[in-house]
């Protein structure tokens, strides 16, 4: 049986690199030998793709487009169709979410310690204040598009949902080079398509938790994995992470280690994951029922919970 399955097996062109702070990977699963020269330069294409948009939105390179919007406060500014577009659907995730999610985090984010590329920092050394305030006003003041300009009245970071972004990007330009089946996986921001080497739909694992234990079954989907157990840090005793809660931002909730959202696109994924994580467990899953988000809960004990709608997708 395993004979035949590996004969079966289509060939596939893969490509790992490092972008957006994460590690990437993609793979095209194609049929003719002919075309794994094609599959070679479109992955080669796709990491161009990715270095150009980290150009545009990273808070750690100050020629960034976005950090120099951040330094033009309180004023129109010219801005690309990249950064007008998720300035959008900033404020789209803001008043879905109840203002949980926040692009202006980033002031927090700073205070605490994450100032660069998380490789890259020491917290070790760093002191910080116990309390920060909360995030209470209306985003749409801070925050506004006109006539192909942006409007900043306080810095932002869309870092939050710009990964699922470039994720359905790299997805769309491999699905107009005409490939059928392929996976884009951004630092676990994943679009799948069509079906792996095997012929099948494409089996994602969950962070945390065994592929013996839970496999997730997806195609032409993205599925985004928001969590705490990858950029979590301890300073003067206090442990902090990543995933700020806007409207208590000096407490850091270790229920959840991960939330998996699959959706139509990564995008979508991406934003309501981290929602979800800063709702907890209970609240979450709440929420996720009442919006029919299909979502998978990890907790620190091992626990895994599944809405109604995950249920579907699950390989157990």
């Amino acid at each position: 049986m395993q004979l035949k399955l590996k004969l079966m097996n289509k060939p596939a062109e893969k490509i790992n690199f490092r972008a957006l702070g994460t590690d990437i990977y993609a793979e095209i699963v194609f049929g003719a030998a002919e075309e794994r020269e094609k599959a070679k330069a479109d992955l080669m294409t796709l990491e161009s793709l990715y270095r150009a948009k980290q150009k545009i939105f990273c808070r750690f390179w100050p020629e960034s487009e976005l950090s120099q919007l951040n330094k033009n406060l309180k004023r129109f500014n010219k801005a690309s169709q990249d950064i007008l577009y998720l300035a959008g659907r900033a404020l789209f995730y803001w008043q879905a979410s109840g203002g949980l999610y926040d692009p202006r985090i980033i002031e927090i984010l700073e205070k605490i310690g994450y100032q660069k590329d998380f490789r890259g920092s020491d917290f070790s050394k760093m002191k910080i204040s116990e309390n920060f305030d909360k995030i209470e006003s209306d985003l749409n003041d801070n925050l506004k598009i006109k006539n192909g300009k942006i409007f900043f009245g306080r810095r932002m970071d869309f870092s939050g949902i710009a990964k699922g972004y470039i994720t359905d990007l790299g997805a769309k330009f491999l699905k107009k080079r005409g490939w059928r089946n392929f996976l884009v996986d951004s630092g676990g921001d994943v679009f799948a398509a069509g079906e792996n080497v095997n012929g099948e739909k494409w089996r994602i694992a969950t962070e945390g938790v065994p592929e013996k234990k839970l496999m997730l079954n997806i195609s032409d989907k993205g599925i985004a994995t928001s969590g705490i157990s990858r950029k979590k840090w301890e300073i003067g005793g206090k442990k902090f992470h990543h995933l700020i809660n806007p409207k208590n931002p000096s407490y850091f909730s270790h229920e959840l280690r991960t939330v998996s959202v699959i959706e139509k696109n990564t995008e979508n994924a991406d934003g309501r994951a981290k929602v979800l994580v800063l709702l907890g467990k209970e609240k979450g899953m709440k929420f996720a029922k009442k919006n029919k988000i299909a979502a998978v809960f990890l907790d620190y004990k091992g626990n895994i919970f599944a809405s109604p709608e995950a249920k579907q997708y699950l390989a157990i």
